[in-house]
C-alpha cells in the first residue's frame, strides 16, 4: 500500500496542504507560470485560496513550496481597484536583481540557443518557455523589441536587424558564466 503524507488542514477555507513533500509532478517553472496566470486572472487573496486553485488544476503543493514560489515570482498582496487585498506580480525595480535571476534561469533552463537575422531562438524544457520569456522581459534590455513564448521555445526579436546571433550568443554565455561561477565557489 502506498505511503501517504500527513495532511494539515489550513484555517482558511479548509484547504489542505501536504506536509513533507510536494506531490506535484510538474516542473517548478511550470508551476510558477501557472501561479502567475492564476494571479493575473482573478483576485487571489490568500495562499490557501491559491493552493485550492492549483489543486483544481491537479497541482498539489506544500505551503512552504507555495510561499517560496510567491517570493520567487515577485508576488505581493496589494489592494486592487475595488480595495480588496489580492496577490499581484510586483515589477522588480532593480535591473541587477532581474539580470541575476535571468542568469540563474538561463543556467537552469537554456537547452540550446540559435540566432538568425533579428531573431534569437531559445529552447527550454517543456513548460518553461513562458516563465523564461517573462524573466527576459523583466530585465528590460533596450536591444529587445519583445519576446514570444510557446511551450518549450522563446523567440526574442531584437531591434538590430542582424542582432539575433549576437543575442543567442549572449544567452549561451550567460548560461555558461553562471555555471562557471558556481563551480568556483
Amino acid at each position: 500500500m502506498p505511503k501517504t503524507a500527513p495532511v494539515v488542514t489550513s484555517k482558511q477555507g479548509g484547504t489542505t496542504f501536504i506536509r513533507g513533500q510536494s506531490t506535484d509532478r510538474r516542473t517548478k517553472t511550470a508551476r510558477q507560470a501557472r501561479i502567475i496566470a492564476l494571479i493575473e486572472q482573478s483576485c487571489i487573496s490568500s495562499q490557501a485560496e491559491l493552493a485550492a486553485a492549483l489543486a483544481a488544476d491537479g497541482v498539489r503543493v506544500t505551503q512552504g513550496t507555495l510561499s517560496r514560489d510567491l517570493v520567487d515570482i515577485g508576488a505581493a498582496r496589494t489592494r486592487n481597484s475595488a480595495g480588496e487585498l489580492c496577490y499581484s506580480i510586483v515589477p522588480q525595480l532593480e535591473s541587477s536583481a532581474a539580470h541575476e535571476k535571468l542568469a540563474k534561469l538561463a543556467q537552469e533552463l537554456l537547452v540550446k540557443a540559435a540566432g538568425s537575422a533579428n531573431l534569437a531562438v531559445l529552447h527550454t524544457p517543456p513548460g518553461a518557455a513562458q516563465f523564461f520569456a517573462s524573466a527576459i522581459d523583466k530585465v528590460g534590455w533596450d536591444a529587445v523589441l519583445g519576446t514570444i513564448a510557446g511551450d518549450d521555445t522563446v523567440v526574442i526579436i531584437t531591434k538590430d536587424p542582424a542582432g539575433g546571433e549576437k543575442m543567442a550568443a549572449e544567452f549561451a554565455q550567460l548560461s555558461q558564466s553562471r555555471a562557471k561561477k558556481e563551480t568556483k565557489q
